[in-house]
């Protein structure tokens, strides 16, 4: 089920929002949430409930378990075993064929001939994100950063959330528990209009902005090979946009929706290729994602402390496992560890990136975004198909990445795609809006921990504000009536 359809928009969202609110209490409250989380995604296929389920269950009885023994080996076997089977269920459905595959090509390397089958293994939908979930709590309980809960459906609600469930943001249980605990005493009014005005403009940047530029982008990277340096160039531009409007939009949307159920869910974008360096963009892009790797990888590693070589090491690791964790290919792996040197060459030669003028920085920077993003974009190749009989291999990523490149930083005659003009203008438009232009989560950089409620940003419903609304509103129904639900990207994730 998706955001941006009709049986979410008109069936799904109405019968849970007014279910829940008629309920009086926080026990019924967690159980419609759960119940409902599990409708959500078992929309796509029912039996990824039982997997999800699974995971909820031991991760749930870890918590029970710290509550129950203090001693030393007891709790680190309640940290170590539960996150040792959700890694092995992650890794299996979603790096089993990349770990064959790569299997066998060390084994031709050296000489043998063998070709690993292929398993017939379907991703499920969101496994990356619920598993951050449960080993974030996991590992928050055993440091006695919370407490963990002896409900089960207040756990259960919090892993299945459905607003983030399949595609973020990574909530962690302590950015939620106050409300959780409070969810009996919630007000429906309270925070209806943050989020109303979230959804709303989360549903824009996914419908009208994110599948306008993808109608493009889509069939012009379909024909990579045939495109100019121009050509090439606009695609992946309009590849860097959509990505981010379409996931930030989707973002926006989970956060919006938490808010109208009493669950304040953290901002995961703040206007990211507005960023002047990689560590300003990290702090900005996929925040909720970039601060686990941070807390959960980067720091446990030695973070910045034991000396230089050290501290580039644990970058270079920490945004490794991020590019791996995007995606089984290594294409991904490549693309985080291009992301590692760029934190890394920062750190080195900052002082004098940091003297430029502002927006030579922003721009030169965002020009090394673009070009990681080929490298992601071609991933995405074979991981939107991971499992099929008949998916590309990681030998067409990199065919793709490297003719992208070639083309990009080679004059290259070749073919535009088709309406190039129009194309343009939204490159242009989408330009301003994610670089120049203002966004709602633009909020003061000094405050990334506040609730939206208290930046006090003046969300309030005015005469003009809901024509606005409902026109923008009208014209996504009208666009989703006209063609077909686009999925979100983050979703093969």
């Amino acid at each position: 089920m998706l955001f941006n359809s009709f049986v979410f928009l008109f069936a799904f969202l109405p019968i849970t929002y007014v279910v829940f609110w008629l309920m009086r209490s926080a026990g019924p409250r967690y159980v419609w949430l759960t119940i409902t989380g599990y409708v959500f995604y078992g929309y796509w296929n029912p039996w990824f409930c039982l997997l999800m389920l699974f995971s909820t269950l031991v991760s749930y009885l870890a918590g029970l378990g710290f509550l129950r023994w203090s001693g030393p080996a007891a709790r680190r076997a309640c940290l170590i075993i539960p996150i040792t089977v959700d890694l092995l269920l992650l890794g299996f459905f979603k790096y089993a064929n990349f770990l064959t595959e790569t299997a066998g090509g060390v084994v031709e390397f050296l000489g043998w001939s063998w070709r690993p089958p292929r398993l017939d293994i379907i991703l499920p939908v969101g496994i990356s994100f619920y598993t951050f979930h449960t080993i974030s709590y996991i590992v928050d309980a055993y440091r006695g950063t919370i407490k963990p809960t002896r409900n089960f459906f207040e756990f259960a609600a919090y892993v299945s959330l459905f607003s983030q469930l399949v595609a973020g943001p990574i909530v962690r249980f302590r950015q939620i528990e106050e409300d959780l605990e409070n969810l009996g005493h919630a007000d429906r009014t309270r925070w209806m209009s943050i989020g109303a005005s979230f959804f709303m403009f989360g549903m824009v940047e996914k419908v009208l902005v994110a599948d306008s530029l993808a109608f493009y982008v889509d069939h012009w990277l379909r024909h990579y090979d045939t495109l100019s340096t121009l050509g090439a160039w606009m695609a992946m531009l309009g590849y860097t946009f959509q990505l981010y409007f379409d996931f930030s939009g989707y973002s926006t949307m989970a956060v919006g929706l938490g808010y109208l159920f009493g669950l304040r869910i953290p901002i995961n974008f703040n206007s990211p290729y507005k960023s002047l360096d990689p560590s300003d963009f990290w702090q900005r892009w996929h925040i909720s994602l970039s601060t686990c790797l941070r807390d959960y990888v980067y720091i446990p590693l030695g973070g910045n402390r034991g000396g230089t070589f050290n501290t580039y090491r644990n970058l270079l690791l920490t945004m490794l496992i991020g590019g791996l964790w995007h995606g089984a290919n290594w294409v991904f792996i490549v693309w985080g560890a291009y992301h590692g040197v760029l934190l890394c060459l920062h750190r080195l030669f900052g002082r004098w990136w940091d003297a430029l003028p502002a927006i030579l920085r922003q721009l030169g920077f965002f020009v090394l975004v673009v070009i990681g993003w080929v490298f992601f974009r071609a991933g995405s190749v074979t991981h939107e198909s991971i499992g099929a009989a008949d998916a590309p291999t990681s030998a067409d990523s990199w065919t793709m990445a490297w003719s992208l490149l070639e083309r990009m930083f080679v004059f290259t005659e070749g073919t535009l795609g088709q309406r190039p003009y129009l194309f343009g203008a939204f490159l242009v438009l989408a330009a301003w809006w994610s670089m120049a232009g203002p966004n709602v989560y633009d909020v003061h950089r000094d405050q990334p921990d506040r609730k939206l409620d208290e930046l006090h940003l003046g969300f309030r419903w005015t005469l003009r504000h809901t024509i606005v609304y409902a026109l923008a509103f009208g014209m996504c129904l009208a666009v989703l009536a006209g063609g077909r639900d686009s999925p979100f990207l983050y979703f093969q994730f």
